[in-house]
């Protein structure tokens, strides 16, 4: 039995730490935007998020974002008739960023990223241990 392709476990982990990092990076837009009405365009902030997919090159050897996808769904609309962006009803179209949402999603990426610089570390000490055994 012969190996040709061993992925180093630090390669993943950096791998998703970069892709992590991305997620954080669409998280805080989100969160920056979360009541811009109007990007300049007339239209409200629209949510972005990291699709991230598996890098499968012999075998699974990390993950990478594939895309930075806009969030298709619905504007809230806010009664304020005194706003700048009302229309004539009074309402005005609210970004369709979900401040509770957002808040997980950034928990869980910050999570990930945590659990990547966790074998980072653990990988740093199983070699520093092998180095001091060939002493």
């Amino acid at each position: 039995m012969s190996i040709n392709n061993i992925t180093s476990p630090v390669d993943i982990a950096i791998s998703g730490l970069k892709a992590q990092n991305k997620n954080m990076q669409a998280i805080s837009s989100n969160v920056a935007n979360a009541r811009t009405t109007d990007v300049g365009n007339g239209q409200p902030y629209r949510r972005i998020e990291a699709i991230m997919k598996a890098v499968d090159k012999d075998g699974i050897t990390g993950v990478e974002v594939d895309e930075m996808s806009e969030d298709a769904s619905a504007f809230t609309m806010i009664l304020n008739p005194g706003h700048a962006q009302a229309n004539a009803e009074g309402y005005v179209a609210m970004p369709n960023v979900d401040m509770p949402i957002e808040m997980m999603n950034l928990n869980l990426a910050s999570r990930a990223y945590q659990a990547n610089a966790a074998v980072l570390k653990r990988y740093q000490t199983m070699a520093h241990t092998s180095l001091e055994l060939l002493k």
